[in-house]
């Protein structure tokens, strides 16, 4: 769905769309044009308002000795007009004086003041503007330079200004007073360049003028082309008439859809953006909130979510709700194996890299006034991650957003099964299924492909279903980043030079995790292996060694692992749609005959390419323990098991020429009565939260969760709800939560 931020006449588009019914008010107009046919004119509409042809400019902003002048040059000679430098043709004329005389004349306060006025007293159309470096300081000015122009961020190398201003023999520059450094006044100086930019070039150490100028109009030209990022189904199947239109899906409509109409799962039509080394260089000293921005503006239109917008719900997502100001670190645990630390979130798993972030996204990208119920299938950590995620929102959005989560409700663990219930809140609820999370997520793939269903919530209570299941790719992509994050702290920390090969070994049950891992690797992190780490229920290390996906004679065991109980994994459908070729039939043909003959065989040709990149293996119950008991003696650290399953598996298949990164996926204290049978810790009280605690004390690596202990002091009785394995009761718990939060 597209964020109607992008028409500013709204029952103007629809009135067109819909030419025989009377629109009366803006949620009418919402509801229609949730019809697929009114999004293209909608689309249409915000192109031809935005449209950078003809008249409007080319704003380079950035700090100085970024090299705007001289890159605004070049453009202006590749396009053959007018460019416009604000020092020399604005500021100078206007004082008639040098900036820096002026500056010396009146000082800095006054400066910023008067470099201001002047700016908003001039206007220029189908120019290259190059601006000073400290015009974003001036709202009012920018915001006149906004209306007709588009602000390119040149995003230079810190320690490359730096070296230019000394070459240049600039000492001092605009807000900098005595005791400030040129260092410390860049850096505060770029919370202005964020607010205001639509599209940055991000410049690596040393690129010359002329090669920031070519990424300078790549970037205008992708900022220009709203329609050129575009998504597709996995079951999508190319129409033989090539004038037979498709209907066009673009990230804000896969983020709101979740799941396609077909069935299948939203990938992007085209392929991955790749950074190159020079650009991945540059973020080697970036913090993570800092890679986060970078990585997701280039994977997200800017049509779709603009990204100053973008860059604010990072900051929020990754800010004060984490425990460890790294997000995500490395740390390593012993010879070539490092652990890649996903559990300082929140609620204690690697769900939350995605969920604190993702209900930002979705709340931007939904029209106002309509009504969202977010149905969620978890097999243990998604459900805490999912609820306190949303909980998180604004409070007007958590009158339009709700979310329903569905988990087994004997099928995880009783510290994940608390924190599932004890993060209900006024817009999230949580419902216990007599069954397993393979029924749960199935369940809800049904709901969603009942259109009687469907419509009929839309129609009756204003309110359209969506999902935060890894099966929405707005949940999925946030992941990418922490999988290149973790590559470029090992180059930060000298384990490995930039460009050498890691393995990554990675838990895995619904196979988002690995597969944002093969992300990572498209948009350029050298990763040689991806190793499938199973538990007992191993249906995808076996499909991974023959290409046949069986689950006809297995059935779920429940682990140590609860997390990776699952048989039905639904990522799997989005890395072999991505082998085959965007093989649409394909895909609807396997998985046909997986939810009706519940197997499928793929052929040899895909099984090779299969096992190029991917290794594969499982890990018993007793090696679980073992792991987990081993590594504390020789380390002092405690995995989580899920960790000790890719551990053991990670041992038995990286052959040591290379680095491996075990991804930890949540933090021990969930599992404190494994950790303790595993440790063989006697303890006489039987209760999870008193075993917490007992933990806590163990002086281990890593140390406790502090919102993990917090969650202990809840009373143990908490009220959720609890339904038969039976879809039809479903759908009524459904029914019942939207008419409870909506009507």
């Amino acid at each position: 769905m597209l964020h109607l931020n992008r028409c500013q006449h709204l029952k103007q588009i629809t009135q067109k769309c819909f030419p025989s019914i009377h629109v009366k008010t803006d949620k009418h107009a919402q509801l229609l044009l949730l019809r697929p046919f009114a999004l293209a004119e909608l689309r249409k509409s915000w192109h031809s308002i935005y449209s950078l042809t003809g008249d409007k400019n080319i704003v380079l902003m950035g700090p100085p000795g970024a090299g705007k002048t001289t890159v605004g040059r070049i453009i202006g000679q590749k396009l053959d007009c007018c460019v416009i430098d604000v020092d020399d043709d604005i500021l100078e004329k206007t004082w008639n004086m040098s900036v820096s005389e002026k500056l010396q004349d009146v000082g800095n306060e006054q400066f910023l003041e008067e470099e201001g006025k002047a700016v908003l007293n001039f206007s220029a159309s189908g120019s290259v503007i190059s601006l000073t470096g400290s015009n974003p300081m001036h709202d009012a000015s920018m915001w006149h330079l906004k209306k007709n122009g588009v602000i390119v961020y040149l995003d230079v190398p810190l320690i490359d200004i730096v070296s230019r201003l000394k070459l240049m023999k600039i000492d001092r520059i605009v807000g900098q007073n005595s005791g400030v450094s040129m260092k410390d006044l860049l850096k505060f100086r770029r919370q202005y360049y964020k607010k205001w930019y639509d599209t940055r070039v991000f410049c690596e150490s040393g690129a010359s003028p002329e090669e920031v100028a070519d990424k300078v109009l790549k970037a205008v030209k992708r900022y220009q082309d709203v329609d050129s990022e575009t998504f597709i189904s996995t079951r999508h199947i190319w129409p033989e008439d090539c004038e037979q239109k498709v209907p066009t899906k673009f990230f804000s409509d896969a983020v709101i859809e979740g799941l396609a109409s077909d069935g299948g799962l939203f990938v992007p039509e085209k392929e991955f953006p790749k950074l190159n080394w020079g650009e991945w260089k540059s973020l080697v000293g970036a913090t993570y909130i800092e890679r986060a921005q970078i990585l997701l503006e280039k994977c997200i239109h800017p049509a779709d979510v603009p990204p100053a917008k973008l860059g604010e719900m990072i900051e929020t997502a990754y800010g004060e709700n984490f425990a460890c100001s790294k997000i995500a670190p490395v740390r390593h645990l012993s010879g070539n194996q490092f652990i890649l630390e996903l559990f300082h979130g929140p609620t204690g798993s690697f769900k939350d890299l995605s969920l604190q972030l993702m209900p930002h996204i979705f709340a931007h990208c939904i029209p106002p006034s309509c009504n969202y119920m977010i149905l969620v299938a978890t097999s243990g950590d998604t459900g805490s991650a999912v609820l306190n995620g949303f909980s998180r929102l604004s409070n007007s959005d958590k009158q339009r957003i709700a979310v329903a989560t569905f988990f087994p409700e004997n099928g995880v663990s009783e510290f994940q099964k608390a924190q599932i219930i004890g993060n209900q809140q006024e817009n999230g609820w949580a419902v216990g299924v007599k069954s397993d999370f393979d029924f749960c997520q199935t369940s809800i793939k049904r709901i969603f492909k009942d259109s009687d269903f469907t419509g009929f919530l839309t129609v009756e209570y204003g309110t359209v279903l969506s999902s935060a299941n890894s099966i929405n790719w707005g949940r999925l992509l946030p992941q990418v980043v922490y999988h290149a994050s973790a590559y470029l702290d090992l180059v930060s920390q000298g384990f490995i030079s930039l460009g050498s090969p890691v393995d990554v070994c990675i838990p895995t049950g619904n196979f988002g995790n690995i597969l944002a891992a093969v992300y990572a690797k498209m948009m350029g992190i050298p990763i040689r292996k991806f190793i499938c780490a199973s538990n007992q229920n191993h249906v995808l290390t076996d499909f991974i060694k023959t290409g046949h996906y069986d689950i006809r004679e297995r059935k779920l065991a429940k682990t140590f692992s609860p997390a990776i109980d699952i048989l039905k994994s639904s990522n799997l459908e989005r890395h072999l749609h991505l082998m085959a070729n965007k093989d649409g039939q394909l895909m609807t043909r396997l998985f046909n005959q997986l939810e009706e003959q519940h197997h499928f065989q793929i052929e040899k040709i895909l099984v090779e390419k299969l096992q190029q990149d991917f290794a594969a293996d499982w890990c018993s119950e007793g090696e679980c323990l073992a792991a987990i008991h081993s590594t504390y003696n020789t380390s002092g650290y405690i995995l989580d098991p899920h960790t000790a399953v890719a551990k053991v598996v990670a041992d038995r298949m990286q052959d040591k020429t290379c680095p491996v990164i075990v991804s930890s996926t949540a933090h021990y204290s969930k599992f404190a009565p494994t950790i303790m049978q595993a440790l063989k810790i006697k303890e006489i009280n039987q209760i999870s939260s008193s075993q917490v605690y007992l933990l806590s004390s163990y002086n281990a690596l890593p140390p406790p969760h502090a919102a993990l202990l917090e969650r202990t002091k809840q009373p143990e009785k908490m009220e959720y709800q609890v339904c038969a394995a039976d879809v039809s009761v479903l759908k009524s718990h459904v029914e019942k939560l939207v008419q409870n939060q909506f009507i």
